[in-house]
């Protein structure tokens, strides 16, 4: 990849910053908006090249960052981290592979930039066209995720951006071994490594100085608990695309295959309890409920899972002889992220609407139906991010759903919604071309 003289200047070393030194914040993000203006004009073929090279640097390097991570994983359970922490921080050989296939997946994706959203020719022959540019410096906060790392820094690149990372300190190692590498690659390309800046050490009020970037950062997306996003919401004056906590409910309905119902509800709960996709609760209609919970708890406390019920999962759990606790208001509102599930008997579709309209997060919500006039209903009704008929609420994620990897799961409704892929982190610009046109 050729780059012009001026881009020369953008060149740094590719090494990540001391770890133990707190970085200058405002100037880190100075060098990435400086960064940003090389990447922006690379076509899709040097994006998709740098891509490829950044994954097979992971898997060159995976020994390296393994070993990183397990000092993470030894020092969050020194400090106490439950297990279901400890799952989202770990990194193994498996795992770095898959995240090194992600940096793949993207690059066989369309670029998004230079897409015309809309365009015509008006009747003055002014020719008018809505075309997707990147943002310029994507920045996020998040916690204790590694991957995050990899899947952010990917998603900037392929649309055009740099991008600042600053991640949790449970992931510190990790996140510097991951940054090191794909600097690395961006050097060994000519390009400014600054388009991956990793933020270390300084705390809260290194935070504090990205969310008040304003000019330097064109937007801040934080992902993790909901006390770190509702901080970043509340205190940026950089624009924030805001992610959300993830309290997912699957609906079982009076007309629901009780087999298919089960599979998506153990799917939803377990195969990975600790992520923001994860089902929190489970509402049954009433109808059949003495069916359904009959075999559902035995099968859920054979998977590890603590069932938190209403008045009747309790009796129907006496009923088949396992303990399930009295669930309240703390339960409907959680997001356990662990193999904790609230169960409710529902009177009706109505209900479960009223529930979900309540407690959810906005996230995912689910329904197992055969009645096609309930699964419009529910779609209809639910005012979520993602809605699922007759599949698990683990299907709300970038890469399952054709985007590759996500740089997160938005729960608001201004610009991006769901899962975050490619064409969110693009804005657009109004190119109108005449033929020596004057405005009478």
């Amino acid at each position: 990849m050729a780059i012009t003289p001026a881009e020369s200047e953008l060149r740094a070393p590719a090494a990540a910053p001391d770890a133990d030194e707190p970085q200058d914040v405002l100037a880190a993000c100075a060098r990435a908006k400086a960064a940003s203006r090389a990447i922006r004009t690379l076509t899709r073929a040097d994006k998709d090249a740098l891509l490829l090279a950044m994954a097979d640097a992971l898997r060159a390097d995976v020994a390296c960052i393994v070993a990183a991570n397990d000092e993470d994983v030894a020092r969050g359970r020194r400090a106490g981290l439950s297990e279901g922490l400890v799952d989202r921080l770990r990194l193994d050989a498996e795992r770095v592979a898959g995240v090194a296939q992600s940096l793949q997946d993207l690059a066989a994706l369309p670029d998004p930039v230079g897409e015309v959203v809309r365009g015509e020719r008006l009747a003055n022959g002014l020719e008018v066209r809505q075309t997707r540019v990147p943002m310029g410096v994507v920045a996020m906060v998040y916690e204790a995720r590694p991957n995050v790392t990899v899947d952010a820094a990917g998603l900037a690149l392929k649309s055009g951006n740099a991008v600042v990372l600053r991640g949790g300190s449970a992931a510190a190692q990790s996140n510097r071994a991951l940054t090191a590498v794909l600097r690395d690659v961006l050097a060994q390309a000519g390009l400014p490594p600054d388009a991956v800046t990793l933020l270390d050490g300084g705390g809260r009020e290194a935070v504090h100085q990205l969310m008040t970037a304003r000019g330097l950062v064109d937007v801040l997306i934080p992902r993790g608990g909901a006390d770190l996003i509702r901080t970043v919401v509340q205190g940026s004056t950089v624009p924030v695309i805001e992610t959300g906590v993830g309290n997912c409910h699957v609906y079982v309905d009076a007309a629901a295959d009780l087999e298919r119902a089960l599979a998506i509800t153990l799917n939803s709960k377990t195969h990975r309890p600790s992520v923001c996709n994860a089902a929190e609760t489970l509402l049954v209609h009433q109808a059949v409920a003495g069916s359904f919970l009959g075999t559902a708890l035995p099968v859920l406390e054979a998977a590890g899972v603590t069932v938190h019920g209403d008045p009747d999962t309790v009796r129907a759990g006496r009923e088949v002889g396992i303990d399930v606790l009295a669930a309240d208001d703390e339960d409907w509102a959680r997001e356990y992220l662990s193999l904790d599930l609230a169960v409710r008997v529902v009177d009706s579709l109505d209900d479960a609407l009223a529930h979900i309209a309540r407690w959810s997060s906005g996230h995912t919500e689910a329904i197992v139906t055969q009645d096609l006039a309930a699964s419009r209903r529910f779609v209809a009704s639910v005012d979520s991010a993602a809605v699922m008929v007759n599949a698990s609420t683990r299907f709300t994620d970038g890469g399952q759903l054709g985007l590759g990897a996500e740089i997160g799961i938005s729960t608001q409704k201004l610009h991006a919604r769901g899962p975050m892929g490619l064409a969110e982190l693009t804005t657009t610009t109004w190119v109108v071309s005449g033929d020596g046109h004057v405005r009478d």
